[in-house]
C-alpha cells in the first residue's frame, strides 16, 4: 500500500509529545501536484516529471498487457515522510543562541517494488514536489539500467552557506536520526547517498549515526552509499557520474557516426555547464580522448576560448580563486552562466541544476547535442521545441545513471564486506605473467622493459572492476534504448521512460499487487 505520511513536529523527538501523524490520500497528491508550467509560472519540477512520464504510459498501455490502473499506481510515491528540524544557531563551541531556527527536511519512497529504495539527500532550497518528482526519477533510472533498487530521494530546505560545519553535523545527525530509528532507512529498506549539497562527510555522519543506534548489526557500512574509501566507500565512485556521462556519449557519436572507437569525439567541440563534481569529470574524460571542450560556466560565471581550454588548469584556477573569472587563457568572460548556452558546439552538457533551458531561452540554444548531466535541466516544453529544431537531447534518467551504478556496486561491496579484487588479483597477475612469458619466448622478440611487462601483466583492482561494470551497464542500456527507441518510433527520453516502466510494470505483475 502507498502511503503519504506527513509529520508536523520531528518523527522522533522523546522530550515532547507528538502532534500526530497524518495520513493523506493518493487523490489529495494528485489534487497538490497539479501545478502548470506555463511561461511565467514557477517550475515544477514533478509536474515536469509527470509529463514524460504519461507520454510513455500511454503507448506501455496501449499493448495491453497490464491491469487497468498498475501504471498510474506505479506513478504515485509510496511514502512521503516530511517533518522538522529544530536548530539552535551554535556562535562558539560553548555559546547558543536563544531562538530556534526551524528546517523543513523530506525523504520520498517512490517505489518500493525492488528493495532496498536508493537516491541522494540533498542540501538546498527545494519543495516537497521537487523530493517526490526526483524519487520518482530514481524509480526510472534503477529501472532503466536494471539495477535492483526502488527510486527514493531525500533532503532538507537549506542554504549550507548560512550554516557553520559543526551545525551541519548536527543537522545531518538529526536527519539521519529521525529516520534511521523510524525503520525509514536501513541497509534493507532505504539506502541514501550524495546529491546537491552534500559530499563524502555528510555521509560518513549517517553512516557513523547508524552505527551508533544499530551496533550489531555487521552491515552498517552498507547504510548509506557515496562514503570515503576509509569507510567502505568504493574507488571511482566520485567521478562514476561523469565517467557514465562520457561513455554514454561515445556510444551515442559512435552509432551516429559509425565509428565504433573514441576517435568518435575527436574535435567535436564541447560546451560544460556546471563545471561542478560531474561537469569537471565529463569534461576531463572528453578532453582525453581529443573533444575540444571551449566553455564552461559555474555559478560565478562562464569562461570561453573558442580554440580550446585546459580543463586541468581552469579546475586549479578555480580551486585557488574560488571564481572562474580571471582565468588567463579565457578570451570571454560572462558573469551569467546562462549565456555560455548560446554558444554553437557539438555537444553542451547540462550538469547544473534543473530548468536550465525553458521557454524563455530553448531558442537561444546553440548546441547540436544536448546532454543531460543534471535532473530535469530543461523543461518539457522547451523539450519539444528542441525536438523541432531538430536539436538531439540524452535523456538524465539514462545518461547520468553513473552514480546510482557505483553506488550499486558500492553497496554490494559493504554486504559482501571484500574489495573488489582482492581474492583474484594475484591469481590475474600471475596467469597473465606465464602468458606473456611464453608469447615472448615463442615469437622470439627481445625482452619487454620493466614498465610494459608491468602494464601488461597487472591484475584487476578494485577501480578496474567499477570501470568495468560501469561502462558494461552503460552500454547494455544504451542497446536496450535503441531497440525501443527503433521498436515504438519515439525519442530517446520517451524511449527510456517506456523501457523503466515495462521493467517496473512486469516486477508487479510477477509478484501481483497486495492485497
Amino acid at each position: 500500500m502507498k502511503h503519504l505520511i506527513t509529520t508536523t513536529t520531528p518523527l522522533l523527538n522523546k522530550t515532547s509529545s507528538s502532534k500526530g501523524v497524518v495520513l493523506s490520500s493518493i487523490n489529495s497528491c494528485q489534487k497538490a501536484c497539479k501545478s502548470t508550467d506555463q511561461v511565467g509560472e514557477k517550475f515544477n519540477l514533478l509536474t515536469n516529471v509527470n509529463h514524460f512520464y504519461d507520454k510513455a504510459a500511454s503507448i506501455v498501455q496501449q499493448q495491453n498487457q497490464y491491469p487497468e490502473g498498475l501504471l498510474e499506481y506505479i506513478k504515485e510515491p509510496e511514502a512521503v515522510y516530511e517533518f522538522v528540524i529544530p536548530v539552535r544557531r551554535t556562535h562558539s563551541l560553548n555559546k547558543f543562541d536563544k531562538d530556534v531556527t526551524l528546517l523543513r527536511a523530506y525523504r520520498a519512497q517512490h517505489s518500493r517494488h525492488c528493495l532496498p529504495c536508493k537516491g541522494g539527500i540533498r542540501y538546498t532550497r527545494l519543495t516537497r514536489d521537487d523530493i517526490v518528482g526526483l524519487s520518482m526519477m530514481m524509480t526510472m533510472k534503477c529501472s532503466l539500467n536494471n539495477i535492483p533498487f526502488g527510486g527514493a530521494k531525500g533532503g532538507i530546505d537549506i542554504d549550507v552557506n548560512d550554516y557553520n560545519p559543526i551545525e551541519l553535523e548536527k543537522i545531518t545527525r538529526r536527519y539521519a536520526t529521525e529516520l534511521f530509528t523510524r525503520g525509514v532507512m536501513s541497509p534493507e529498506v532505504d539506502v541514501p547517498g550524495p546529491d546537491i549539497g552534500t559530499t563524502s562527510r555528510e555521509l560518513s555522519w549517517i553512516q557513523d549515526t547508524y552505527r551508533a543506534f544499530f551496533p550489531n548489526n555487521i552491515n552498517s557500512f552498507a547504510s548509506v552509499t557515496g562514503k570515503p574509501v576509509s569507510q567502505g566507500g568504493v574507488r571511482g565512485r566520485v567521478e562514476a557520474t561523469g565517467k557514465g556521462m562520457y561513455f554514454a556519449i561515445r556510444d551515442f557519436y559512435s552509432d551516429k557516426e559509425g565509428i565504433a572507437d573514441d576517435r568518435v569525439l575527436l574535435g567535436k567541440k564541447v560546451v560544460v555547464q556546471g563545471i561542478g563534481r560531474v561537469g569537471s569529470h565529463t569534461a576531463k574524460f572528453l578532453q582525453r580522448q581529443g573533444a575540444i571542450v571551449v566553455g564552461v560556466s559555474d555559478s560565478t560565471g562562464s569562461i570561453y576560448n573558442p580554440n580550446g581550454l585546459d580543463v586541468s588548469q581552469v579546475l586549479l584556477h578555480r580551486q585557488t580563486k574560488k571564481t572562474l573569472m580571471g582565468y588567463p587563457d579565457a578570451q570571454v568572460s560572462l558573469r551569467d552562466p546562462k549565456e555560455l548556452l548560446k554558444v554553437d558546439c557539438d555537444i553542451l552538457i547540462l550538469s547544473a541544476l534543473e530548468n536550465q533551458i525553458n521557454a524563455q531561452n530553448v531558442h537561444e540554444v546553440g548546441a547540436k547535442v544536448i546532454v543531460e548531466g543534471a535532473n530535469m535541466p530543461i523543461s518539457a516544453d522547451a523539450y519539444e521545441v528542441l525536438k523541432k529544431n531538430g536539436q538531439e537531447v540524452i535523456p538524465d534518467i539514462y545518461v547520468n545513471s553513473g552514480g546510482i551504478i557505483a553506488s550499486y556496486f558500492e553497496w554490494l561491496k559493504n554486504l559482501g564486506h571484500v574489495q573488489f579484487g582482492r581474492m583474484t588479483r594475484r591469481a590475474e597477475q600471475n596467469y597473465k605473467r606465464e602468458m606473456v612469458d611464453a608469447i615472448t619466448e615463442l615469437s622470439g622478440k627481445k625482452k619487454l622493459s620493466d614498465l610494459e611487462y608491468l602494464v601488461l601483466t597487472s591484475g584487476s583492482g578494485e577501480i578496474d572492476y567499477v570501470y568495468s561494470g560501469l561502462e558494461g551497464v552503460m552500454h547494455e542500456t544504451w542497446e536496450t534504448l535503441k531497440q525501443v527507441k527503433e521498436k515504438h518510433n519515439v525519442d530517446l527520453r520517451t524511449a527510456a521512460y517506456i523501457s523503466a516502466i515495462e521493467n517496473v510494470a512486469s516486477s508487479y505483475n510477477e509478484v501481483g499487487v497486495w492485497p
